[in-house]
């Protein structure tokens, strides 16, 4: 089977890739009834696997995707780093849309999602700790790349998620705000959850696509999200190019020894 050090989760408006060297297709075989396919190419001279979160036309919806396959998918290539896209409302009126911000925290407000591999029986029982959900040493990477690039990431956001596919209704982005929240989207949770429990390093890219309800004055509509997304496409893939080269060949965080002392014995 094929392999990959790096990959990239690309969400919406970043169904592909063009930033490839050479391009393999595969699909990975998962107990979680789903085998996401997936391209394999080169970055710097490291093996990269992209996934698209919801397909490669944008098909299934953020309360539907089967995140454990893709993870699993993406583990049983040997990944063991993570960059993710994400589209988001924003709350945070100091994060404008057209701007880019990296998730340091987040508020969970799902409701119908399998949140971990671990349910008992044969799986067994973890509990593992999101002190710090995503990869400091990968933020730092992506922080490098954009100071050298001259692109504007917020370096710091907390990230409520919720169910979805409606948006949020302005009091919910109300009690948002108060609770703390700087952007909201449908995706990152679990899947940033799942990479933590398989031990690999994940940092996620908020793309802030429009305001959320009440924040903004108009009426919110996905057409709004995607010509945000095509306007910063070009941007996303070249600051994803560059970042690449600059995370170090060996992990110094503490992401690789998550499950010491989170596991139940029986």
């Amino acid at each position: 089977m094929l392999r990959a050090e790096v990959a990239i989760i690309g969400g919406s408006g970043l169904c592909s890739i063009q930033v490839f060297k050479t391009v393999k297709t595969v699909k990975v075989n998962t107990p979680y009834g789903m085998s996401p396919e997936l391209l394999i190419g080169e970055i710097g001279g490291r093996d990269i696997a992209f996934l698209p979160r919801h397909g490669k036309k944008h098909t299934t919806p953020p309360h539907l995707v089967n995140y454990r396959a893709n993870i699993w998918a993406l583990h049983k290539l040997g990944v063991k780093r993570i960059l993710a896209t994400t589209s988001c409302g924003s709350i945070n009126p100091q994060m404008q849309p057209g701007e880019l911000a990296l998730l340091t925290q987040f508020i969970d407000f799902t409701t119908c999602r399998a949140h971990t591999f671990y349910e008992g029986g044969k799986s067994g029982v973890v509990h593992i700790d999101v002190t710090e959900p995503y990869c400091p040493e990968l933020r730092g990477a992506v922080r490098k790349t954009a100071k050298k690039l001259r692109v504007k990431v917020h370096p710091h956001a907390t990230y409520a998620c919720t169910e979805g596919p409606r948006f949020e209704t302005a009091a919910e982005i109300k009690a948002l705000q108060i609770l703390g929240s700087d952007l909201v989207g449908m995706t990152n949770v679990p899947e940033c959850v799942l990479a933590r429990e398989l031990e690999m390093c994940y940092a996620a890219i908020g793309i802030i696509t429009n305001s959320a309800a009440g924040v903004s004055k108009k009426k919110l509509t996905y057409t709004e999200v995607v010509k945000t997304l095509e306007k910063n496409t070009a941007c996303i893939q070249g600051l994803l190019l560059e970042a690449i080269p600059e995370i170090p060949k060996r992990r110094s965080c503490s992401c690789s020894s998550v499950l010491k002392g989170a596991v139940v014995k029986v």
